[in-house]
C-alpha cells in the first residue's frame, strides 16, 4: 500500500514520534497496520521498546527512512505508527469536557493530554471543529489520544440529548460565578464546556447550566483555551488527588 501525507478523509492516521507510537501500541485500542522506523533512531531505547511491542502483538515493523520523511514534517522523527480510525463514543457515567468549535490542533492535543492527566478521559467536540485524528493532534497529546474517547456531535443540543444527566458548567468571561466558588456535586457527572479559541461561547450558552469564570488580571483579555481547560479540570478533580 502506498501511504501519503495525512488527509482528513483517510480511514487511517499516523503517530509521528517514538512516544506517541509506544502509547498507540501499549493501549491496544486501535488496529495498527504497521510501524515504520528511521535508521537514525536505531539506538534509541524507545525504538527498542517499539520493536518488542510489535513482536509481541504481531505488528509488522520495518525501517524505511524515505517513508518516514514523507509522512512526517518534523525533524528527528524516528517512528511512525499507521493505525486505523474507529468510531468512539463517550462513557455516560463519566465526567466530560465539551469543546464547542475548537479551531487549533495544538490546543486540542494539549487539552487531551491535560484531561487524561486529571482523569477526564471523555471529550466531546461540537462541529465544526478540528480533526482529532490529525497527526498534529495525536503528537500534541503525546499519545494520550489513545487513552481518551473523543466523540463528535453536530450540535450542543445533540450532546445534551445524549447526556442529560450531566451537570453543565459553561466557562464564559461574562459568567457570574468564580471558579473557586464552584463545588461540584460528587453524586453527578459533570461536563465542562468551553468555546472557540477566538470567540468563546456564544450568547445562547448564557442560559445553559452554571456559568463559570476563571478570574485573572485585566492585563490580558482571556486565557489560552488549553490553559483554561487545565485550570478547570484541576479544580473539578482536585479532591481525587
Amino acid at each position: 500500500m502506498s501511504y501519503k501525507p495525512y488527509k482528513k478523509e483517510f480511514p487511517y492516521s499516523y503517530t509521528l514520534g517514538v512516544f506517541p507510537t509506544i502509547e498507540l501500541l501499549e493501549s491496544g485500542r486501535y488496529e495498527t497496520e504497521k510501524v515504520v522506523l528511521h535508521s537514525a533512531g536505531s539506538e534509541n531505547q524507545g525504538i527498542v521498546k517499539i520493536i518488542e511491542l510489535c513482536r509481541i502483538r504481531g505488528i509488522p515493523a520495518e525501517t524505511n527512512d524515505k517513508l518516514v520523511n514523507k509522512l512526517s514534517t518534523k525533524e528527528n522523527c524516528y517512528a511512525v505508527g499507521i493505525f486505523h480510525k474507529r468510531e468512539v463514543t463517550l462513557e455516560a457515567p463519566e465526567n466530560h469536557i465539551v469543546l464547542v468549535h475548537p479551531g487549533d490542533m495544538g490546543n486540542l492535543g494539549t487539552i487531551i493530554r491535560t484531561a487524561v492527566g486529571f482523569g477526564i478521559r471523555n471529550i466531546a467536540v461540537i462541529r465544526p471543529g478540528v480533526d482529532a485524528y490529525d497527526p498534529k493532534v495525536v503528537r500534541g497529546s503525546m499519545g494520550s489520544f489513545f487513552r481518551a474517547n473523543v466523540q463528535y456531535f453536530e450540535s450542543f443540543q445533540a450532546y445534551q440529548d445524549a447526556f442529560a444527566d450531566h451537570s453543565i458548567y459553561t466557562f464564559r468571561l461574562n459568567a457570574a460565578v468564580p471558579l473557586q466558588r464552584v463545588e461540584p456535586n460528587p453524586q453527578k457527572p459533570f461536563a465542562l464546556v468551553f468555546g472557540n479559541e477566538s470567540s468563546g461561547l456564544s450568547a445562547e450558552f448564557d442560559a445553559i447550566g452554571t456559568g463559570v469564570v476563571i478570574p485573572h488580571r485585566s492585563d490580558i483579555d482571556s486565557l489560552n483555551l488549553s490553559i483554561a481547560v487545565g485550570i478547570a479540570a484541576y479544580h473539578f478533580t482536585k479532591e481525587r488527588f
